[in-house]
């Protein structure tokens, strides 16, 4: 039996969202305005809780920062940020259901709109190879502020797995059981065609569709 795991990682694997901590590491250490930035890091947050994100708006402002700092002063943060901030943050029942589903599935990926930069080495500390996120820009390893490809975001996030699916050689209706973890109204799209959706420690949205629908709900907190 061929199965696919597939995890959201803000608020399912992890206990918080990391592209807001990422944010208001960046307003910690001065490298952003505190006043302009915290408000309306905090403003996306409350719209993509709401399912009203604009994702292009918010990607204008999430990756302009990316572009105003050398690669190297980049990834010399982001390992802080993964100390300070990640770490503690990666739930030991995280940890054992992605352990149990490298185990005993062909394929297991993170499919999340944050973007890469962020989240790849996250993806790393749990292990999992195969990451599907918002893709920023770069030009000879130097990040342009802008978004490349379509955005891993509510119905973009179906586009982009079934890309990197077609990367693997291989589609979503050859694998007998496919599963998505996720806590957000958000990936309704996504958990809709996948044979086995779970909503963890869902929003108030996810879990009354998760109910109605007689979804599995489960909490990793």
């Amino acid at each position: 039996m061929r199965k696919l795991v597939l995890f959201d990682l803000d608020n399912t694997l992890l206990a918080g969202d990391s592209d807001y901590e990422w944010g208001q590491f960046l307003i910690s250490r001065g490298i952003v305005d505190r006043d302009l930035y915290e408000s309306k890091n905090e403003q996306f947050y409350q719209q993509y809780k709401m399912g009203k994100l604009d994702i292009y708006e918010f990607l204008d402002f999430q990756l302009r920062p990316l572009a105003q700092h050398s690669r190297a002063q980049l990834d010399a943060w982001h390992a802080e940020f993964m100390r300070d901030k990640i770490n503690a943050m990666m739930m030991p029942a995280a940890r054992n259901l992605v352990a149990q589903a490298l185990a005993s599935a062909d394929l297991v990926a993170i499919v999340t709109a944050t973007n890469s930069f962020v989240t790849a080495p996250i993806a790393r500390a749990f292990g999992i190879a195969h990451l599907i996120a918002t893709e920023p820009e770069q030009i000879n390893g130097e990040f342009t502020g802008k978004v490349a490809g379509t955005p891993s975001f509510r119905e973009g996030k179906i586009t982009r797995l079934h890309e990197w699916l077609a990367s693997q050689h291989k589609q979503l209706n050859e694998f007998d059981e496919s599963w998505f973890y996720s806590d957000s109204l958000n990936d309704l799209p996504l958990l809709e065609i996948v044979t086995h959706p779970v909503a963890v420690d869902a929003d108030a949205t996810l879990l009354a569709h998760a109910q109605q629908h007689n979804w599995l709900s489960i909490s990793l907190r």
